[in-house]
């Protein structure tokens, strides 16, 4: 996967953002969201994938209630190292704005123990034909999820998807709002 489009949108001698270099983890795949107050307050949502973060901009955030569809923009991919990425990016910088990770874990396609390498593949596939379902293991997120692709002119517009399971439940899972990291909240920092 290329950081190319990441590398072009940033001035790394002002933001003290990732530089753009792969990277993965040791066994489980990661996923991350990233609170973050630019222009309009989001959610970057992540998930490693051959070396980099696959990303999409949720602007009213992920949702543990089945009945919500969250739109999802994909944007540009990230360097693995933007896992653990909080702070501020300076004001005029691509994302200028406070970021922090509101939630992180790993995740999986199912709850089986499928070798690492296998799950990859099949994402980067599932990826491609534009439907991702999978289960996420985070300190907030858990459960069935599914990102499924918009057959509309906005080619980058997906949809994410709490799937009905013993984790779903109507409360609004953004008022837990500090960073599962700091312990901060985004007006905190």
């Amino acid at each position: 996967m290329s950081l190319n489009r990441y590398i072009q949108k940033r001035n790394f001698s002002s933001t003290s953002e990732p530089q753009g270099q792969v990277g993965k983890s040791k066994s489980e795949l990661v996923f991350v969201v990233q609170k973050h107050a630019a222009s309009h307050l989001h959610y970057d949502f992540r998930l490693e994938m051959d070396g980099v973060l696959k990303s999409w901009a949720i602007p009213k955030g992920p949702s543990m209630n089945p009945a919500d569809k969250r739109l999802a923009i994909m944007v540009e991919d990230h360097p693995y190292a933007y896992k653990d990425f909080e702070g501020v990016i300076p004001e005029g910088n691509y994302g200028a704005g406070k970021v922090i990770v509101w939630d992180q874990g790993t995740y999986t396609l199912t709850d089986e123990n499928l070798k690492k390498e296998a799950v990859a593949a099949i994402f980067k596939s599932n990826l491609n034909n534009g439907h991702l379902s999978f289960v996420l293991n985070g300190k907030k997120l858990k459960g069935e999820f599914a990102l499924v692709k918009l057959k509309i002119k906005q080619k980058n517009a997906w949809l994410l998807i709490k799937k009905e399971d013993q984790f779903a439940a109507a409360e609004n899972i953004l008022e837990k709002d500090k960073s599962v990291i700091s312990d901060i909240s985004i007006e905190d920092l």
